[in-house]
């Protein structure tokens, strides 16, 4: 047993993960890039191996009382695929694995696994093993994602270049306001059970937070247009809290512009609702699942074409920090408000 005791909490998830880390070795030529990005790249029969793994636990990323077992299955699933197409890859297999206690019926694991052979269906993705347990509460759900691509083409968070065009794909903020959404329901329910949830003008929001999808869609277009990004990163933490990841990666700064952080009519409209300003949602949110990427400014013809991605911003020096422009012209420095591991 070590002496003294240091809570988790003092270091964050980031420290925690740079802490066990510190002295990693990597021992085989054939590990490209290990520890830090949302994926390792292993050489491997020509094509470069991306691997990522993501776990879900029960009352800490997500709820049962308002989340159906087959739209769990379904985004375990493509939670990790959108970390492949983060480094700019293509996902091939996955594994699962699976730790439950014995409140779980077959039944209930049968849905779970409906939603996880949705997803690999259609992303065309193979599901090659995992692994079973028991637990003695709740419901963990384990998934390492398997992807390739072309040799040198994965892009990580640490290649944004002074000047570079600062893009986002989709919307923002709309998975945290269905999070609001359900958890108001959830109340509600809890306090009078003869209410019904009344959720059917916020079909969007509650969508993106029970059944995100990754964006592979964005990957095939910047391939077709021959645009391959400096940096990029999907949005599970919050806007805030990718751009920082990419600074600090990266060595660089950067300025974005409220009034250019794309977010959905429903989401401006139910964030209002509940007294939240949108930006804020969108900027410390998270589950979104877009994709946060940087490009050279030559890309910027090709990229106005799109409507699904929005310039929102350019990378500075690094001194100058992650700043805001508000649509009031006022200049604000970000900080990662979004998702924090054991906090």
């Amino acid at each position: 047993m070590s002496e003294g005791h240091t809570d988790i909490s003092t270091l964050g998830e980031f420290g925690l993960i740079d802490r066990l880390t510190q002295n990693n070795e990597t021992r085989h030529a054939s590990t490209i890039l290990s520890i830090g990005d949302d994926a390792a790249v292993i050489d491997h029969f020509g094509r470069q191996t991306v691997i990522s793994t993501d776990m879900l636990v029960e009352g800490i990323h997500f709820d049962l009382a308002y989340t159906p077992l087959k739209h769990l299955g379904y985004k375990a699933v493509v939670v990790n695929l959108s970390d492949i197409y983060a480094m700019n890859a293509t996902p091939t297999q996955i594994t699962v694995g699976l730790a439950m206690s014995n409140r779980f019926s077959v039944e209930a694991i049968d849905e779970l696994y409906e939603g996880i052979y949705a997803a690999c269906e259609r992303y065309n993705v193979d599901l090659v093993g995992g692994d079973t347990c028991s637990a003695p509460k709740g419901l963990t759900i384990s998934i390492t994602a398997i992807g390739e691509v072309a040799p040198g083409k994965f892009v990580t968070r640490s290649g944004a270049q002074l000047n570079d065009l600062v893009c986002v794909s989709g919307d923002l903020g709309a998975a945290y306001v269905g999070l609001q959404l359900l958890e108001r329901e959830k109340r509600i329910f809890s306090e009078n059970p003869s209410i019904q949830p009344d959720l059917q003008n916020n079909v969007y929001t509650i969508g993106r937070i029970l059944k995100p999808e990754p964006r592979a869609d964005i990957i095939n277009w910047l391939e077709k247009n021959e645009i391959v990004p400096t940096s990029m990163i999907d949005v599970s933490d919050g806007l805030s809290s990718e751009l920082l990841h990419i600074s600090n990666k990266s060595g660089v700064g950067c300025v974005v512009y409220e009034d250019k952080i794309p977010i959905h009519t429903e989401t401006k409209q139910t964030a209002l609702e509940f007294n939240i300003a949108p930006t804020t949602c969108a900027l410390n949110g998270g589950e979104d699942y877009e994709l946060l990427f940087t490009v050279n400014q030559s890309a910027y013809e090709k990229l106005v074409l799109s409507e699904q991605i929005s310039i929102i911003g350019y990378i500075t020096e690094a001194n100058k920090g992650v700043v805001l422009t508000t649509k009031s012209g006022n200049n604000h420095k970000l900080t990662a408000q979004g998702w924090t591991a054991f906090s």
